[in-house]
């Protein structure tokens, strides 16, 4: 494909030499008119690349489908080419004679192609960034950047591992304005009276409201067509691809939050289908255990690394990129497991204080986010624990310091705090192996007993690893597969080095994953399998151990903990104590304005007024069979404890209701 594309670069350059050769002449509003199409023809191709470079992310794309998603996107595409356009329009069609001077109309043109451009490049960074977020880009992308201390070092990695994306975007440019400049505009002479002046003003005034109605607010419906709308053409699998990068960012720019919302009129009601609110129910007979709890969060330790996790593979032969960690599950009682969103900013307020992000934006960069909450650091305070956050990133990174010391631990320690850039891998942070023996040493110096968490990150994106180690771990199928397996490795001598510490057998672990990496096996790029993380719970010489396939996520971590310390008291969650076999065990996501409930043997897809989607993920495990009109008992079971869910987490949001009945 990118031959062809250099091939034509190539021709038009010969083209865009030839000296007065125009393939249209004619007035001001006809010249803007066709450079507008010429712009939408090449945002329609730009989107579709999503597709080209990521088939497999999307399921059985059928002609049909494609031509859908290519008739109805230009819906989408046309609305983005006037809302990114619209200033030029404006300069262009506001009915003053001096939008026929020369310099004007070259300094609106100027104006046309950076805005253009830029439109363009957030479609092709999609191309690469929807395979870790499987989403298009929204608004809360620029906070999310604002997290970030190390973006120039970030951006030259990106380029140079994405460099095809970059030649496909200056491409695009040059086809852009090599095309607009072959559109001559013919300036004639109608003098300027008042008959000028009303007739350009009536213009203005039809073109400025049909440009508003038709493309802005995509027809004469009574809403602007946003980003829920494209489920209304094609599955919610299917959805990025007929909507497009600068849209999604555009509707949702300035957000503020989520609406209350009233599925259910009587409160009673909605709390006996499902609450937050947990009523501790311990053991009086047995007092608390206080034992410590080291929570490991894995970056993009997708299932799919795991080999005794998968023995389905490879028939049976596959061994997997966790070794270390494979032993240990086998010693551990390992659950379902589900992530509650595609980025580790979702993962932290998941993991640690069951909180999941239910809306376009995530909870730690949201106006929620001053919100009072419990977490299980600050309720576990309670009953005389030290608590700790490690992240070897570069302080400040997504924010993480900040969020954890407001969900009540006590100390941070990152890239600042270890103090030896020798081990900094020159990107995100402290490579995982020294890291990991500093976490460990830190907690041998903490009273006990003590809540510790920590999240690696030699895992990430551009999997850097020692230069020591670069011929030790299998590369796999995937980049990532090399540092999973060095991670690993690293969690082997944490492991260790802290089974020889005092504290060791008196400590409860729960690892788990922040979320899911990109993914080579069929099976996990389904909207099911592009969730599916380890979550398992391991202490020494304890009863602990066992497969089950109960279903939990990340939000269940805490309830969990603080069930299985046989905790006293009551207390705000969103998850489940994964523990308890009466509980109805669930787990809950949010993507491209979809709810995804996974809940005994079925997944449901809700768009926020009707399910569009049913599977039996048991019977049809790459969800092929759409049940939604057939499983009718089934759809309207789930539908109403998922609207139940919503219902809680909006009004408790806006309410600042996060604590307490």
């Amino acid at each position: 494909m990118i031959p062809l594309f250099l091939s034509l670069m190539a021709k038009f350059y010969t083209f865009a030499h030839m000296k007065r050769v125009y393939f249209y002449r004619g007035g001001l509003y006809q010249t803007f008119l066709f450079k507008l199409l010429i712009v939408l023809l090449l945002l329609t191709s730009s989107r579709l690349f999503l597709y080209f470079f990521n088939p497999s992310l999307f399921g059985n794309v059928s002609v049909r489908d494609f031509l859908k998603i290519f008739f109805y996107g230009l819906r989408f595409d046309v609305a983005t080419l006037i809302m990114v356009n619209g200033l030029f329009i404006f300069l262009t069609i506001i009915p003053f004679p001096f939008r026929k001077n020369r310099t004007y109309q070259q300094i609106n043109d100027v104006l046309f192609y950076v805005f253009n451009s830029i439109a363009f490049a957030f479609n092709f960074i999609d191309v690469i960034y929807f395979r870790f977020t499987l989403k298009r880009t929204t608004a809360d992308f620029f906070n999310y950047l604002g997290t970030q201390d190390n973006m120039n070092v970030l951006i030259p990695q990106f380029i140079k591992d994405f460099w095809y994306i970059l030649i496909l975007w200056l491409l695009f440019i040059f086809l852009m304005i090599v095309l607009c400049r072959k559109i001559k505009t013919e300036i004639k002479w109608l003098g300027f009276g008042i008959h000028y002046y009303i007739r350009q003003t009536l213009l203005f005034l039809v073109s400025s409201s049909f440009l508003s109605i038709i493309a802005i607010r995509g027809g004469f419906q009574l809403k602007p067509i946003s980003i829920i709308n494209a489920g209304n053409y094609v599955e919610s699998q299917k959805v990025p691809l007929l909507i497009n990068t600068p849209f999604a960012i555009i509707k949702t720019f300035g957000q503020k939050g989520v609406n209350e919302l009233h599925y259910f009129k009587d409160n009673s009601s909605l709390e006996t289908i499902y609450t937050p609110y947990h009523i501790a129910h311990f053991d009086p007979n047995s007092p608390f255990k206080k034992y410590n709890v080291v929570i490991l969060i894995l970056e993009s330790f997708s299932k799919e690394h795991f080999g005794v996790l998968n023995p389905q593979l490879e028939g049976g032969k596959y061994k997997g990129y966790t070794p270390f960690l494979d032993s240990l599950i086998r010693e551990s009682l390992c659950f379902d497991g589900f992530a509650n969103g595609k980025r580790s900013i979702e993962a932290i307020p998941a993991v640690v204080a069951s909180m999941p992000s239910l809306m376009d934006m995530d909870y730690i960069t949201s106006a929620y986010a001053g919100d009072k909450i419990n977490s299980i650091a600050n309720l576990l305070k309670q009953k005389g624990y030290a608590t700790s956050f490690f992240h070897g990133g570069t302080n400040g990174t997504m924010n993480f310091d900040s969020y954890v010391k407001s969900a009540g631990f006590d100390q941070y320690y990152g890239r600042t705090e270890y103090d030896n850039d020798t081990d900094f891998d020159g990107k995100w942070g402290i490579f995982d192996e020294p890291f990991l023996q500093f976490f460990a040493k830190k907690l041998n110096n903490t009273q006990q007993p003590f809540l510790s968490a920590l999240f690696t990150l030699s895992s990430h994106h551009p999997y850097t690893i020692p230069e020591k180690y670069k011929n030790k771990f299998p590369k796999g199928k995937l980049t990532i597969q090399q540092s999973i397996s060095y991670s690993d490795y690293s969690l082997r001598k944490f492991f260790q080095t802290a089974s020889r510490m005092p504290w060791f057998d008196n400590t409860l672990f729960v690892i788990t994953a922040d979320h899911t990496s990109e993914a080579n096996d069929p099976y996990y790029q389904t909207s099911m399998g592009a969730y599916e993380i380890p979550i398992f719970f391991y202490k020494h010489n304890s009863t602990l151990k066992g497969f089950t396939h109960t279903i939990i996520s990340q939000i269940d971590i805490m309830p969990s903990i603080l069930g299985y310390l046989n905790f006293d008291k009551n207390y705000n969650a969103f998850g489940i104590n994964a523990f308890d076999e009466k509980a109805q065990h669930f787990s809950v996501t949010y993507l491209s304005s979809n709810y995804q409930l996974i809940k005994d043997n079925y997944l449901l897809i809700f768009n926020g007024k009707e399910s569009t989607a049913l599977y039996n993920i048991r019977t049809d495990a790459f969800l092929k069979t759409n049940l939604v009109d057939k499983e009718l008992v089934i759809k309207n079971k789930m539908e109403i404890f998922l609207k139940a869910i919503i219902q809680q987490y909006n009004n408790r949001l806006v309410n600042n209701g996060l604590i307490g009945r």
